[in-house]
């Protein structure tokens, strides 16, 4: 699975309340030329104005933070810019915080601890529409994770569509491995969430995981 390189840099949003931290992200996402730090937040609540200002690609927020946190700050923006993916970013793995940040509409989990790569990384691929979490915070999802009874059952192409979620594709990925165009696949997905009652790829993910459809060593 190969992606082009982008027109442009991913603009990234940063939201810590802890300035050296903010300092460090910025310093080393610099070195990726395809990444363009555009600003910074001190909590939620700054995150969420500065947002509306910036319209970034990325915003890689930390989830505790005084006024407003971090959860609460996703799930605005995600109401309010659904074109704005959110990369959770922390430093422990509590299951209520992973959870919480899935359920606000975060595209990825990672701990503060990432390498550079790997931060790097995960901001192209929500940039692209791809979900990435850390391995163990998948797996704390995929055995804590919950869903509705089925309200229809999936097509097999939507099936095919949920498996190429789980494995990380995007949308584009997906209409080429499947050689349709990215509009019939973004209508599989809307079909295929409101099938199972989800409400964002990620959770899709975690579903396809959940029953056997894909496994974290894909």
């Amino acid at each position: 699975m190969t992606d082009p390189l982008p027109l442009h840099p991913v603009r990234v949003l940063l939201v810590d309340d802890h300035a050296v931290v903010r300092q460090g992200l910025r310093l080393f996402l610099s070195l990726d030329p395809l990444i363009e730090v555009v600003g910074e937040a001190a909590n939620g609540e700054e995150a969420l104005a500065q947002a509306g200002r910036l319209r970034p690609d990325v915003v890689v927020m930390d989830l505790m933070m005084p006024v407003m946190d971090g959860i609460q700050a996703t799930r605005a923006i995600r109401r309010t810019l659904p074109d704005t993916e959110v990369i959770a970013l922390t430093s422990t793995l509590e299951e209520h915080k992973v959870n919480g940040a899935i359920d606000a509409g975060a595209m990825g989990y990672m701990l503060k601890d990432a390498s550079s790569d790997t931060l790097a990384e995960a901001i192209h691929a929500a940039a692209r529409g791809e979900v990435r979490l850390h391995p163990e915070a998948a797996r704390r999802l995929v055995r804590d994770f919950r869903t509705p009874d089925m309200r229809e059952s999936l097509t097999p192409k939507e099936v095919i569509v949920l498996q190429l979620i789980a494995r990380g594709y995007s949308n584009r990925d997906i209409a080429a491995d499947q050689n349709v165009t990215e509009a019939t696949v973004k209508t599989h997905v809307s079909r295929l969430l409101s099938k199972l009652g989800l409400e964002s790829r990620t959770q899709a993910a975690l579903y396809a995981l959940r029953h056997g459809l894909a496994t974290l060593e894909e």
